[in-house]
């Protein structure tokens, strides 16, 4: 027998008992589908990381006060105060040639008002060099310049979604005053929507003013929270970072036998986290979802055993005729694996709905990789080899004599 007789034999005695095929093959469309299912939310997520990532802005690196631990966190010694000042600020710009721009972060929380309606947002205190930094671009109006800076004025650039609670679809919020802390603001531009950091976090939720006017108007903050800095190019960040520790290190009078009382961290060091942590998320979706294949398996290896004995007789006629052991061993892991394929298949198609209903319903970003699709496939047909091969075996090594007998 041929290898398109023993499929189409396979094919056949599946068509004999079609519900008992389906139920056998169930637990692999679900596995197959359940893995493409997992694999695309994982994968999604680590897309929208990366994307996430470049919304950040080009080249990023984040001064904050304080020491890193080992484990990565900033620490705080007992009895000692590390800050950032506006000097610091002006340190890194002037002093490391591969720093491009350099901004003081001041940020607080607080209450605006126009007209009837209010929101509750975060106000961000920066220089112009900011919106270069973030590669932030405006849907509306224009930025506030460097002599806004210089002279503290009362002027604010408003992300998206302040501007839908405060002004609505229809009015332009351009040149209109609203009310922060009871400090008349002028709006002068809109910026363009980011939607969520990798915190998850909307990045629209937000107001920029002049740092100045932030620590001199609307907060109480002396001290700046962190310093935003972009590099000249992707290549020299690690020389940004080093000529950033040496200037604070000198600003800051750091011996050298004591610890920075500040830590520099780079987009790279914050991209690599998120999209490792997307990465297990992916692994460890996909490896729980591949334990339904595994139970597939199982009920395959349960009903290939039942056929063995189901056809004995059969399969004593077919040795006595002269099949070899190798020729029954063949057809009944070819069936198994044909077994274990179509439930590959219909447990693709299964998957790849599953995954826009999910995205869909639940909002979240998937992406289907053929990758995937040819790996959950693949397992499948293997799960078919690996648990077909003991009932095959077992209908090989049958006696003819016995199996002629068997009724």
């Amino acid at each position: 027998m041929n290898i398109e007789d023993t499929i189409l034999s396979a094919y056949h005695s599946i068509k004999s008992n079609p519900m008992r095929s389906f139920l056998t093959i169930l637990g692999i469309i679900i596995g197959v589908a359940a893995v493409i299912a997992m694999v695309a939310v994982g994968q999604g997520a680590q897309y929208s990381v990366q994307k996430q990532i470049e919304s950040l802005g080009t080249n990023v690196l984040v001064v904050f006060p304080g020491a890193q631990t080992q484990t990565g966190r900033v620490r705080m010694e007992a009895g000692f105060t590390s800050r950032l000042t506006i000097e610091d600020v002006e340190a890194i710009k002037t002093q490391c040639d591969a720093v491009a721009f350099a901004t003081p972060i001041v940020r607080t929380m607080s209450q605006v008002i126009y007209g009837n309606n209010n929101w509750r947002t975060g106000i961000y205190g920066v220089n112009t060099d900011y919106f270069q930094i973030r590669a932030w671009g405006l849907s509306a109006g224009n930025y506030f310049t460097e002599q806004d800076v210089k002279a503290g004025a009362k002027v604010c650039v408003i992300g998206q979604t302040v501007k839908n609670a405060l002004f609505g679809d229809e009015e332009d919020p351009v040149g209109k005053i609203i009310r922060i802390r009871n400090v008349p603001v002028k709006v002068v531009g809109v910026l363009e929507p980011k939607g969520q950091n990798v915190m998850g976090q909307d990045q629209d939720d937000i107001i920029v003013a002049p740092y100045t006017t932030v620590m001199s108007r609307l907060s109480r903050f002396f001290f700046i929270g962190s310093i935003l800095v972009s590099a000249v190019n992707q290549s020299l960040i690690p020389v940004a970072q080093q000529q950033i520790t040496q200037v604070l290190r000198e600003k800051h009078k750091i011996q050298p036998w004591q610890e920075d009382d500040f830590t520099v961290r780079t987009q790279t060091e914050i991209a690599s986290a998120a999209e490792e942590t997307s990465r297990i998320m992916t692994i460890l979706l996909g490896s729980i979802a591949s334990v339904s294949l595994i139970v597939g398996g199982i009920g395959v290896m349960n009903i290939m055993l039942v056929s063995v004995t189901e056809r004995t007789r059969e399969i004593g006629i077919r040795i006595s005729v002269g099949a070899r052991k190798r020729d029954i061993l063949f057809q009944f892991l070819l069936e198994s694996v044909v077994l274990t394929a179509t439930g590959g298949i219909f447990g693709i198609i299964l998957g790849v709905v599953l995954s826009k209903i999910i995205s869909g319903f639940a909002g979240w970003p998937v992406f289907i990789s053929v990758g995937a699709i040819l790996l959950a496939f693949g397992f499948s047909a293997g799960v078919g080899i690996f648990f077909g091969f003991y009932p095959a075996r077992k209908a090989a090594n049958l006696n003819p004599v016995e199996a002629l007998r068997y009724e």
